[in-house]
């Protein structure tokens, strides 16, 4: 038997799938949207390999990884009827990390994050029905809870259905926590709301650059328009997954909703600021709130530009609401049932910023070998 995972060539998908393996030996069964198993592999190995080198990742490949080549979106997958069928009678468990996180793309948001996550549920309770089903831990985001301002949030006070929204994926992430809890009424159920997921504590690496990319312009800013006292809750990816995978694998956690999250604890602009400043031994930037709406319209109107330009100012337009909510996501759940705390965006953010203004913004990312270890055709 093994555990039903969605997204695992997903950033934090990746992260998630490879903490399963080697922190509680779990085995896989995974959807992977290729055409091919070797196409399936290669994607697979791309995602793995900022956690794993090739002799792990392929130990694991050849033991405890069961791929299925398919589209989340489609029905039964895409897949044969004898695929389907062994994905039924072989998954214990779900875990559900496969969304769309293009925030403009109502389409893409509908099509995967409502459609795909109603596929995963229809064989969920399939898999319920013929023997039962252990957990279905579904990731969603701290976003459901629509617009705030200047809010401590809780988990039960998240969902408000009169609130208004950000945009359509925090619509249909929203959405897809109601069907989880409808179609799945006799499955434990664990609701994950990761917070703004940015690198990873423990080195400077990361495959996904969007939110990276508006956090290294915003640094370079010598004026930013935020107010200096705001927090901006960032979550390090590492944290955010082994919650996932532990929480998931625990028997009876204590909560089915859990916010992932630097909570109370989340650092202020200033604090974020004159980190970066002193590492860089460079002046902070100046904080003139009162810039806020004309930052706004200027990135509204760079944005619809064609080039880096405009790319820049799209990104910055879509995570713009983000930085100037003033909201946390209250954690002590999470962090009372593993022990610890997520570790400061200040600590690793330099790190982080220095790799990806190195890397040009791009992941080294190594070929399959054309042999594995001890010489052998793989």
């Amino acid at each position: 038997m093994a555990i039903f995972l969605t997204g695992s060539t997903g950033y934090i998908g990746a992260h998630v799938a490879a903490n399963l393996l080697e922190q509680h030996g779990a085995s896989l069964n995974l959807l992977v949207r290729a055409r091919q198993p070797q196409e399936a592999a290669v994607r697979l190995w791309q995602a793995l390999q900022l956690h794993l080198d090739f002799p792990r990742f392929y130990e694991h490949f050849q033991t405890r990884m069961r791929v299925f080549c398919g589209d989340l979106t489609a029905p039964h997958f895409g897949l044969s009827d004898d695929d389907y069928d062994r994905l039924i009678h072989t998954t214990d468990s779900v875990v559900h990390c496969a969304a769309s996180l293009n925030r403009k793309s109502e389409k893409s948001c509908l099509n995967v994050n409502l459609r795909g996550t109603l596929e995963v549920l229809l064989l969920a309770q399939k898999s319920n029905y013929y023997h039962g089903l252990r957990r279905f831990s579904q990731v969603s985001t701290v976003a459901v809870a629509g617009k705030r301002q200047d809010e401590v949030v809780t988990e039960d006070r998240s969902i408000d259905w009169d609130r208004s929204d950000y945009d359509p994926y925090a619509r249909t992430k929203k959405f897809t926590e109601h069907m989880v809890r409808q179609l799945l009424p006799e499955v434990p159920i664990t609701i994950f709301r990761p917070s703004i997921v940015l690198g990873d504590s423990r080195y400077p690496e990361t495959t996904q650059f969007d939110m990276v990319k508006a956090f290294v312009f915003l640094a370079g800013l010598p004026v930013l328009p935020f107010r200096a006292k705001d927090k901006i809750d960032i979550v390090n990816v590492d944290f955010v997954a082994d919650a996932i995978a532990t929480l998931h694998q625990k028997e009876k956690p204590l909560h089915d909703t859990y916010h992932l999250s630097s909570g109370v604890d989340s650092q202020t602009f200033r604090q974020l600021t004159s980190t970066l400043a002193a590492v860089q031994n460079k002046r902070g930037p100046f904080f003139l709130p009162f810039l806020e709406r004309p930052f706004d319209a200027s990135v509204n109107f760079l944005s619809n530009r064609s080039g880096s330009l405009g790319y820049g100012a799209s990104l910055m337009k879509v995570f713009m609401p983000y930085l100037v909510w003033n909201t946390v996501f209250e954690n002590a759940r999470v962090t009372q049932e593993l022990g610890r705390k997520p570790v400061p965006f200040s600590q690793y953010s330099y790190p982080l910023l220095k790799f990806s203004r190195d890397s040009n913004f791009t992941y080294p990312y190594r070929d399959w070998p054309t042999t594995k270890a001890g010489g052998s055709a793989a």
